[in-house]
């Protein structure tokens, strides 16, 4: 029989039963706290018996608990396992249970570093058979390497947080120098962030690296296509990607994930022996994104899944310290763009309106080729067990008007 929650909300259709339990921070009007969601409810974790130090809760981000290592990770997992699966603590655990609807969600831990990837094979094919032809779509090292670019920590924001549309320079292929604009092929991607929990001096095995993951949340790599392919020759992406990178309010931990491992794909290329998997490192979790524009019902434009990732977040780690990189608590690493290979299964909407070329129609009546001002994104993801599932929380923005440039910006 599944294991259930005395809290009804947490039985049946909710993302969050007691097989989840992810960490995030919230408040409700209280001040910032560490909470795990739990049905419809958020249980204030530093209130509650939890058999651990407490000053791994004092400050409201997961960064100390992370810093503590898996053995504390386990701890406190099996610990609030069974207060809130055990009737015989309903009444003292009870009262520190906060309704979700009345809470604000914030950022579950403090950035330290955030490095993007370029690891879903059928995103870097049809991005590649787009500006260099199908002959010429991966980069001759894309089979060899998890391609990546250091990321700005600063611009990742939490779910919820408005997207301004950023300014940048553009140049058009018929315009013989750049000038400054708003972006306007500005873009989602739907990718997963993993977020490491412990540092590493040196090199680290796939295996040590997936050991040092503490869990994972959805990732929105906003991305503004036209800055992008006037600046990113010869060194990759820069400004295009430093608008802003959100991510889901929960941090599900790779403990809740563990029955859903899946292996990567068949190698095309025998990878080089530091990279070789000691067993499945990918997740089966089923994947959408949702277009609103403002004001008005949202459309489904994607569904695809994890597992189609062609390089694990543990071989991406792994290969990451190979140069010597120390890895710090509080690192996100963004899976690169999770594509299928149906058109619908598209993970941005550079591939789904396949440069603008094949517009889509919304539920609405209104057609996209890039993202306009008041739409909202947002990326859903779940893992589905024999009886629940394994969800994180919405992972949404929405799109405002580029800001009025200075005077100065305009001379």
């Amino acid at each position: 029989m599944t294991q259930q929650s005395w809290l009804a909300s947490a039985q049946g259709d909710t993302d969050f039963p007691i097989q989840n339990l992810p960490c995030g921070v919230f408040d409700d009007g209280r001040g910032a706290r560490m909470g795990v969601a739990i049905g419809d409810m958020i249980l204030d974790v530093g209130a509650v018996d939890h058999g651990l130090d407490p000053a791994l809760f004092a400050a409201p981000a997961w960064n100390a608990v992370m810093a503590a290592g898996p053995a504390v990770w386990a701890a406190l997992r099996a610990r609030l396992t069974d207060l809130l699966s055990d009737p015989a603590h309903r009444a003292t655990v009870a009262p520190h249970l906060v309704p979700q609807a009345g809470a604000r969600l914030l950022m579950p831990f403090a950035v330290a570093e955030y490095t993007d990837f370029y690891a879903g094979k059928n995103h870097a094919v049809n991005v590649g058979t787009m500006f260099r032809g199908a002959e010429n779509a991966l980069p001759p090292n894309w089979l060899s390497i998890p391609i990546g670019y250091n990321g700005r920590a600063s611009s990742v924001v939490v779910s919820g947080t408005p997207v301004t549309r950023p300014w940048g320079q553009v140049k058009g292929p018929d315009e013989a120098l750049p000038r400054l604009a708003p972006s306007a092929r500005f873009d989602l991607e739907l990718e997963m962030g993993a977020i490491v929990g412990q540092p590493s001096q040196g090199m680290v095995s796939v295996a040590e690296a997936d050991e040092m993951i503490f869990g994972y949340v959805l990732l929105n790599d906003w991305s503004a296509r036209d800055i992008q392919a006037w600046e990113y020759q010869p060194l990759g992406p820069f400004q295009a990607k430093a608008t802003a990178t959100t991510i889901s309010p929960w941090i599900v931990m790779k403990a809740a994930l563990e029955p859903f491992r899946v292996a990567t794909p068949a190698r095309e290329r025998p990878l080089l022996p530091y990279l070789r998997e000691p067993g499945p490192m990918l997740y089966d979790i089923g994947l959408t994104v949702s277009l609103a524009p403002g004001g008005k019902a949202e459309t489904v434009i994607a569904r695809t899944n994890y597992r189609e990732m062609y390089y694990s977040a543990a071989q991406q780690l792994a290969h990451h310290t190979t140069s010597g990189c120390a890895m710090r608590v509080g690192d996100l690493l963004g899976s690169g763009t999770i594509s299928g290979t149906a058109k619908d299964a598209r993970g941005s909407l550079l591939e789904l309106s396949w440069g603008g070329k094949e517009p889509l129609t919304l539920e609405t009546g209104e057609t996209r080729s890039f993202l306009q001002d008041g739409d909202t994104l947002v990326l859903r993801g779940a893992a589905q067990g024999a009886g629940y599932r394994i969800g994180f929380g919405d992972c949404a923005g929405q799109v405002l008007p580029a800001i009025e440039l200075p005077g100065w910006a305009k001379e």
